[in-house]
């Protein structure tokens, strides 16, 4: 038995729980590694699933932000993930008020929910790239998102132009600062904001949202689990910049973004959840009692 431990170097109250974790997993005989969120490999080129065969459990003592960096790091290894919430809203993690010993022994124990969560394979091809088809298929550019995707308008601030399609059907163009696609995790994060539903976690399919687009006819789409979705940035020239963002970090691609293929892995990222309330009762309590504040 392995676990991997990541914390929020930057949340003293995450490191005085690490330590004690630490020390727990020792008195139980279970090897762990301690990783500060800092310290994980940043947002490169994504090549498939990491070597995490020697763990059996990932756990992340911080917000939301630490969990989408572990679950990267984790990618679809199918290492479960339990999250203890020591930052602000933390939805995709359970409470720290019980203390994080009693939940990582039940996540040993085998006690936890295990819920299964789809991930996005993001491949983004760049203006002077020469045969994008063979890029694309050798991951070139291919990055992990567990909640969305983010193309959006750069740092000139002016409105872009971007249009999509799903699996081969062109659907919109439209101009904007503009589009996310999420899957159900990402549908409480950014698409949220953007004007798009909330969607059930177990829900297999993408969730794709205009950000503020310039026209009174444009809609939120959920698509199927197996569709892929296109994304056209080939309409913007040098004097509209693109950024790309996956999990809210930049992506550094040295040229031109034209064109990006979102789609579902087909491994699931899993999470843990102990004593957990339920998605509706959380998303009511979060979203709308809560107001979206905590």
């Amino acid at each position: 038995m392995k676990v991997l431990i990541v914390r929020n170097n930057f949340n003293a109250k995450a490191i005085d729980a690490s330590l004690m974790l630490m020390a727990f997993l020792g008195s139980q005989g279970i090897e762990a590694d301690l990783r500060d969120a800092g310290d994980l490999e940043p947002l490169v080129p994504w090549h498939g699933s990491p070597d995490m065969s020697g763990y059996d459990l990932a756990v992340v003592l911080g917000g939301d932000g630490t969990i989408l960096r572990t679950a990267r790091a984790v990618g679809t290894s199918g290492v479960p993930i339990m999250g203890i919430n020591f930052g602000n809203l933390g939805f995709l993690a359970n409470p720290s008020d019980e203390g994080v010993v009693p939940l990582v022994a039940a996540a040993l124990a085998d006690e936890a929910q295990r819920e299964e969560r789809a991930s996005l394979r993001v491949d983004v091809v760049c203006e002077g790239d020469e045969d994008e088809d063979s890029l694309v298929d050798a991951g070139e550019r291919s990055y992990f998102a567990l909640n969305e995707a983010a193309f959006t308008r750069g740092a000139r601030g002016r409105i872009i132009s971007c249009g999509f399609s799903v699996s081969g059907e062109h659907v919109a163009s439209m101009r904007g600062d503009g589009l996310v696609v999420a899957t159900a995790t990402g549908s409480t994060a950014y698409a949220l904001s953007a004007g798009g539903p909330l969607v059930a976690p177990s829900f297999g399919g993408l969730v794709v949202v205009p950000i503020a687009p310039h026209t009174l006819r444009s809609r939120a789409l959920v698509t199927a689990p197996s569709d892929v979705v296109e994304v056209d940035l080939s309409e913007n020239h040098a004097d509209r910049d693109v950024a790309v963002f996956v999990d809210g970090e930049p992506m550094e691609l040295g040229a031109r973004p034209v064109r990006a293929i979102v789609r579902k892995n087909l491994e699931p990222t899993i999470l843990l959840r102990y004593k957990h309330q339920g998605f509706y009762a959380h998303a009511s309590e979060v979203f709308f009692e809560g107001g979206g504040v905590r």
